[in-house]
C-alpha cells in the first residue's frame, strides 16, 4: 500500500522463460504492489514454471491473445489501481515511481516510448516503428479529442480500479490490438489522462507481435481499423 492506496500489476506472459521470473521479481523489489497477476497465455515453454517459483499469482489463459491475457489478469485485480506491464525485460520496475507522482490529480497515465528520454542503454526502437506509433496515436488523439499522445502500443499502463470497472464491459479485443481501444474507453468516459516518458529497454528474445516490419505494419491496420470502428462506427 502506497499513499494509503492499494496497487495491482498485471503480466500477460506467452513464452516469457527467460524474462518472466526476474521481471516479477524486480517488480516485487519496489514495494509497491499489493498482488502481482501473472497471466500465463498458453505458453508451450517454462513459463508457467518460472512464474510458480515467486509469489505472484499465476493465472491460465488458453485462449491465445494479448488482449484476453491482459482483460483477464485485470479481472482478477482488487486493487484501488491496475497497472499493466509486459513481463520481457524492455520496461523499468522502477519508473512505477514516476506514475505514482500523478495519482492525486489524474484518473489513469500511460507511459510512451517515443520520447528521447525514454530510450534506455542498449534499446533501439526501429524507426518505423516509433513513427507507427506516433501517427496512429496522434490519430486517436484527433479523433477522439484526447489529452496529448505519442504512443498508442506501449503497455505500461496506469488506471484507477473505478476508470476500470466503468469500461470493462465495452472490452472486446482479443489481439495486439487491445491498448488503444482501452485508451479510446477511457477517453470517451472522460477520464482524467496523462502521457509520461518510461524507459524503453532491450529485452531479451524477440517481440512476438512486432517482431519486424511486416508484423508491425499488421498490428498498425488492425489498430486504424479499430480506431475508425469505434469512431465512426463502420
Amino acid at each position: 500500500m502506497i499513499k494509503k492506496k492499494t496497487f495491482s500489476l498485471v503480466l500477460p506472459a506467452y513464452n516469457e522463460e527467460l524474462n518472466i521470473r526476474k521481471n516479477i521479481n524486480e517488480f516485487i523489489k519496489t514495494g509497491v504492489f499489493d498482488e502481482i497477476i501473472a497471466v500465463d497465455n498458453n505458453s508451450t515453454d517454462k513459463t508457467s514454471f518460472e512464474i510458480k517459483k515467486t509469489s505472484a499469482k499465476y493465472v491460465f489463459e488458453k485462449q491465445q491473445g494479448y488482449g484476453i491475457a491482459i482483460r483477464t489478469g485485470m479481472s482478477f485485480c482488487t486493487s484501488d489501481y491496475i497497472v499493466m506491464c509486459e513481463p520481457d525485460g524492455s520496461f523499468r520496475a522502477s519508473d512505477i515511481f514516476k506514475f505514482l507522482t500523478y495519482i492525486n490529480d489524474f484518473d489513469c497515465v500511460f507511459g510512451t516510448r517515443t520520447a528521447k528520454s525514454s530510450i534506455g542503454k542498449g534499446a533501439k526502437m526501429p524507426f518505423y516503428l516509433r513513427v507507427g506509433n506516433v501517427l496512429v496515436a496522434k490519430l486517436l488523439e484527433y479523433l477522439f479529442i484526447g489529452p496529448t499522445l505519442s504512443d498508442v502500443g506501449c503497455t505500461y499502463k496506469l488506471i484507477s480500479q473505478k476508470s476500470y470497472k466503468q469500461i470493462k464491459h465495452k472490452l472486446k479485443v482479443v489481439g495486439s490490438e487491445l491498448q488503444p481501444e482501452i485508451m479510446i474507453h477511457l477517453i470517451k468516459n472522460k477520464n482524467k489522462i496523462i502521457e509520461i516518458p518510461v524507459h524503453y529497454l532491450e529485452r531479451k528474445g524477440k517481440s512476438k507481435i512486432t517482431y519486424n516490419f511486416n508484423s508491425s505494419l499488421a498490428v498498425a491496420i488492425r489498430m486504424v481499423i479499430l480506431i475508425i470502428t469505434l469512431r465512426f462506427g463502420v
